[in-house]
This record gives C-alpha cells, sequence and structure tokens, in this order.
C-alpha cells in the first residue's frame, strides 16, 4: 500500500502582509520557522522514503523540516506548484476585491470556474495537479512519502483524491499552514483520505488562524 501525506508550507510573508502569493517567492515568516521545528517532530518517527515539492522556496524550506530526521531525497517538481495568479501576484488582496470583481466573486461561489488575466484557470490547477500526482502515484508503490504544496493546489488535490470532480471544490476545506493530510492508495491505485488538514503538532501559539471571511482566507 502506498501512503502519502500531503503538507501545506509553513506560513509566508504573503500569509503575514496578505497579499496573493501564487507563484511568487515568499521567504517564511518567523512564525513559519517556528512551525517547522514542530513539523519535524511530527514527521520523526514516520518512515518516510522519498519527498516531492513545489520548487518555491517556502515549501523546499519545508519540506527540508519534514526531512530533518531523514535524509532521503527532496524531489522538486514543478507540478506541484501554487495557481498562476496573473494580474494577481504580488498584489494586495484589496485589489482582488476592488479590481477584479467579477473574478473575486468566482472565488467566493464558483471556485470551479475561477479564471484571472495571465493566469490559470482553476480546473487547470485540478487537472495539473491530478496528472502529477498519477505520476508520482505510479513511480512509488508501496512506499510512503510526502508530498509539500500550496493551499489552493492542494485543495484541487484533496477535491480529486475524495473521487470527486472539480464542481466539488468548494466542499473542500483549506489547510492551515503545516496542516497535513493522509490518503492511502490500494493496489488499484484507488485514495482512500485517512485524514486531512490536521495540525494537531502545533501547539495554540503557533498555529496560523483561519479567519471565517473568506477574502481574509485565501493568501495562498
Amino acid at each position: 500500500m502506498l501512503k502519502i501525506y500531503f503538507v501545506r508550507h509553513a506560513q509566508a510573508m504573503g500569509n503575514v502582509l496578505k497579499f496573493f502569493q501564487g507563484r511568487t517567492d515568499c521567504e517564511l515568516s518567523d512564525l513559519g520557522r517556528e512551525q517547522l521545528k514542530y513539523l519535524a517532530e511530527r514527521f520523526k518517527e514516520i518512515p518516510i522514503e522519498k519527498i516531492y515539492s513545489s520548487p518555491l522556496k517556502r515549501t523546499m524550506e519545508t519540506a527540508e523540516a519534514v526531512n530533518k530526521y531523514h535524509g532521503v531525497p527532496i524531489i522538486p517538481d514543478n507540478g506541484l506548484i501554487e495557481i498562476n495568479g496573473g494580474v494577481l501576484e504580488n498584489r494586495p488582496w484589496s485589489e482582488f476585491t476592488e479590481k477584479y470583481p467579477v473574478e473575486f466573486d468566482l472565488w467566493q461561489n464558483k471556485m470551479q470556474d475561477f479564471y484571472i488575466k495571465d493566469g490559470e484557470t482553476m480546473r487547470e490547477v485540478f487537472e495539473r495537479m491530478k496528472n502529477t500526482m498519477s505520476k508520482i502515484i505510479s513511480e512509488n508503490q508501496g512506499k510512503t512519502i510526502a508530498v509539500v504544496s500550496h493551499g489552493c493546489a492542494l485543495k484541487n488535490y484533496l477535491c480529486c483524491a475524495n473521487g470527486d470532480d472539480i464542481e466539488k471544490i468548494a466542499d473542500v476545506g483549506w489547510s492551515t499552514n503545516t496542516a497535513v493530510s493522509l490518503v492511502e492508495y490500494d493496489e488499484n491505485n484507488s485514495p482512500k483520505i485517512i485524514f486531512k488538514n490536521d495540525i494537531s503538532h502545533l501547539p495554540e501559539e503557533a498555529s496560523t488562524p483561519m479567519p471565517f471571511k473568506t477574502s481574509e482566507n485565501i493568501t495562498v
């Protein structure tokens, strides 16, 4: 049986300053680096054999924490990168609501149809994550591995792993920083989500608050 632990990156400066990180290569915050200490301890006794990661700094640094006690290969994979935010990249979230109200309404109320100028559509992210994970699954039969990625990218894949198409993406919760999900795959590569978006490794003072307002909860 293949086991894959999915991990969202630790808190980065885009999360703190509330701008659209997307593919902007942000540094981790001080809190993010503190979160990694707890994440490393969580994975200490888990027999990870390989780690795949989005190539951005915030995910690679998170992957290194997962790998602290293992010393296994960390493989950067562009297929695991965050949604391309196009004209929103590195811009404050207030500009999303003010300058792109139609797109913002889609993000809030019909995420599967989201698009933005010069960026990826949500359907493209869904297909990219689905195809990337199919490749990773085929390469790692019978192993226990970790995949480190981003909030929107993971939301898309966990929708797929739940057996749903993209029309159900709004039903998938957001992963907070360093949240861990476990998916197991049988001999037919059929996925089963064992747990999702768990942050039990973080003490309250080290966790990233998850605001109730959607507009504040989308610093991907």
